[in-house]
């Protein structure tokens, strides 16, 4: 089989068979095929689309590519849960350990950033010590000493998907439903969880910009997951604006400290309580919505979240004294005020700017081999809603680049859409598919 006429046949919309995609997956992986012809044919994909038979077959194949966990050790119903990506977005940081501290066994495998998106990986690794890269079997063992163990995917666990991941980034091919769902489910398929909440995040900060791409993309996954017996929950999330006010690595390990300490905007409350609620159900642990909030609610009013962190850092070799004192985690070189140029009300914060911005002064990456700055980013200082007058500040660009301060203090300041009339609260959650 020859790569080039596989590339051709999608660039011309025609089906590919699972033989293809088979063996674009298995050379791929195994490095016969170089980047340049793979990046062809992704971006092919990412224009064309794919069928479901195809993208089941492709998700599949990336799933078969490596080893396959059997997490029966841990419990006969495990629960994952995954984000389709956006900004601000530290809700596994804030979640896991509260299902933890609930008794429900948490094994989470998370990715890096992507495009303008953080990544959980990325902001845990951003805590002195944290390791991300651990084998399967302590992988596993961690969850049966501790509750809870969040790693980033290994070497072994559906490695296609991991080299298609970084490719996708780097030729900005982030945004296709085929390679989203295949992604994530492939994953979820070779980890071995029975049991899945899928955030599926909408708006300007998210790959899917509006509801209904958002709820193809949904049932797209769905049907995955009943291919491979993973009972899937789907919860919309509105990303029209970043989640939380920090944006960046240490920055968002920082605000998710607060949280785990019951201090939350209102935001981040809303997804973790709802995401959460659904886990604690698939779990076998109450079918009472509200029931389940009220327990996510004493687990971190008693403080069982936060220890329950403190845990799991401890465990994977992360230094805790840096979480009883964020400011030991430092701070960049330059931090600028974005002043607001005229009175009035936050109207709109564009969340794929403010993406945008963070990964240009260092909290991302723009190229494959990119060195993250772990202290870059963005701290908000205003939300939709809120009033501002001149002068005041909007936001904080923190960064160690100073050349590239300035420019962003400018685009930062465009991101924010400023009105004088009364503004109308968004609603955080879009819609549950069951």
């Amino acid at each position: 089989m020859d790569i080039r006429e596989v590339i051709s046949k999608k660039r011309e919309d025609k089906e590919l068979t699972k033989n293809e995609i088979d063996y674009f997956v298995r050379e791929y992986t195994n490095g016969n095929i170089p980047d340049y012809q793979a990046a062809a044919l992704i971006m092919a994909i990412c224009i064309r689309g794919m069928t479901a038979e195809e993208i089941k077959n492709l998700t599949l194949a990336m799933a078969e590519s490596g080893e396959k966990l059997n997490l029966s050790a841990i419990g006969n119903k495990v629960v994952d849960k995954h984000s389709t990506g956006g900004v601000g977005d530290k809700i596994t940081i804030v979640l896991m350990p509260i299902i933890a501290a609930l008794g429900i066994p948490v094994a989470k495998m998370s990715g890096r950033g992507l495009g303008f998106t953080g990544g959980t990986v990325d902001k845990l690794e951003s805590i002195p010590g944290y390791k991300t890269n651990i084998p399967v079997e302590e992988f596993i063992e961690n969850v049966n000493n501790v509750g809870i163990s969040l790693i980033g995917q290994t070497a072994n666990i559906a490695p296609a998907d991991k080299k298609i991941y970084a490719l996708r980034d780097a030729i900005n091919c982030t945004k296709s439903i085929p390679l989203i769902a295949s992604s994530i489910m492939s994953k979820k398929i070779a980890l071995g969880a029975n049991k899945l909440v899928l955030d599926i995040t909408v708006g300007s900060g998210a790959f899917m910009k509006t509801k209904q791409e958002a709820t193809n993309l949904a049932k797209c996954m769905k049907k995955l997951g009943e291919l491979a017996e993973i009972e899937t929950v789907c919860v919309l999330t509105n990303m029209n604006e970043p989640v939380g006010y920090n944006i960046g690595n240490t920055l968002e390990i920082i605000e998710a400290v607060e949280c785990l300490k019951n201090n939350m905007p209102d935001d981040v409350r809303e997804i973790v309580y709802n995401l959460g609620a659904q886990m604690i159900k698939l779990a076998g642990r109450g079918d009472d919505i509200n029931q389940n909030i009220l327990m996510i609610e004493e687990t971190l009013q008693s403080g069982k979240a936060y220890q329950k962190f403190l845990e799991l850092v401890t465990n994977q070799g992360g230094d805790i004294s840096y979480l009883g004192d964020t400011q030991k985690l430092g701070k960049a070189k330059y931090v600028i005020p974005v002043l607001a140029s005229e009175d009035g009300i936050i109207e709109h914060i564009d969340a794929e700017m403010c993406g945008s911005i963070s990964v240009y002064v260092g909290a991302g990456r723009v190229k494959k081999e990119d060195k993250i700055d772990s202290l870059a980013g963005i701290v908000l200082n205003k939300k939709s809603g809120d009033t501002v007058k001149v002068g005041e500040p909007l936001a904080y660009v923190h960064t160690n680049d100073e050349t590239k301060a300035k420019g962003a203090v400018e685009n930062l300041k465009n991101a924010f859409k400023i009105t004088n009339k009364k503004v109308k609260k968004q609603n955080i959650i879009l819609g549950i598919i069951k």
